[in-house]
């Protein structure tokens, strides 16, 4: 029993990779689910006060997380994930970048109880921003690996789930920020219109002249304001060489501003 997590420690093969140019070593599996640029991008497009709460949602090994940790002075982030492995990958990666201080792990499923929030300390209305990058993928073709399978694919209208517990753990005016597949932008937009507005959106493109592969999306609780578009980010250029836009964000820590 590991005495910090309070469950099993669980043995696995991982990989150390560095993510924003080294500024953030992270452990995670060899095998299963494995952070990517979503992570990154998603934690460039949060807007979080110095000294606020934040909490992420689906965190996996903490890389969104804790790369906004690392970006905002004094944000206490709470990471949230239902698999013990990857939470406890997710502590010591706290741990091994000198952000333990203001970053706590919680084993909790986002589909959980209110109660079984409150027990684990996060309240409602208690947070001033939550961030999540939700499964997106169809359920027909599943990863054999659980952890993948959990990370990637969601049954139904899942999403609409996790924004209802986005909402309910965010103070009045909090705000939710997203990332999700470009062609399912009108399920998001469903899953915001009860609690939330002022939906800012930036697409996502993988190379010139190609559809977006993902969208990412800004939203405030309880306002009425209208959405507004942003200009798309560009990962590649025509040679598949990423663009310094990318390279602003993806390795020099820069953020996502949206409109």
């Amino acid at each position: 029993m590991n005495a910090r997590t309070g469950y099993q420690s669980i043995a696995m093969e991982t990989s150390e990779d560095a993510v924003l140019g080294g500024r953030l070593v992270l452990r995670q599996p060899l095998r299963g689910h494995r952070f990517g640029h979503d992570a990154i991008l998603l934690a460039a497009a949060v807007s979080a006060p110095a000294g606020g709460r934040a909490v992420e949602l689906g965190a996996g090994v903490g890389a969104a997380g804790l790369a906004l940790a690392q970006r905002v002075a004094g944000l206490a982030v709470t990471l949230v994930d239902v698999a013990p492995a990857l939470t406890e990958l997710a502590l010591g990666n706290a741990e091994r970048n000198g952000l333990a201080a203001f970053v706590r792990v919680v084993c909790l499923d986002v589909a959980a109880p209110a109660a079984a929030f409150a027990a684990a300390g996060l309240a409602a209305e208690a947070a001033d921003c939550v961030l999540m990058n939700p499964p997106f993928n169809a359920a027909d073709n599943p990863s054999p690996e659980p952890d993948r399978r959990r990370a990637h694919t969601t049954p139904g209208n899942a999403i609409r789930q996790w924004v209802r517990t986005a909402a309910r753990l965010l103070r009045p005016a909090g705000t939710l920020t997203l990332i999700w597949r470009a062609d399912g932008l009108a399920e998001v937009l469903g899953a915001l219109v009860p609690d939330f507005g002022a939906v800012a959106l930036l697409p996502v493109h993988g190379k010139p002249g190609a559809p977006a592969i993902r969208i990412i999306a800004r939203a405030i609780k309880g306002s009425r304001a209208p959405l507004t578009l942003s200009p798309g980010l560009l990962l590649a250029d025509a040679k598949g060489r990423p663009t310094e836009a990318a390279e602003a964000v993806l390795r020099h820590g820069a953020t996502l501003p949206l409109c």
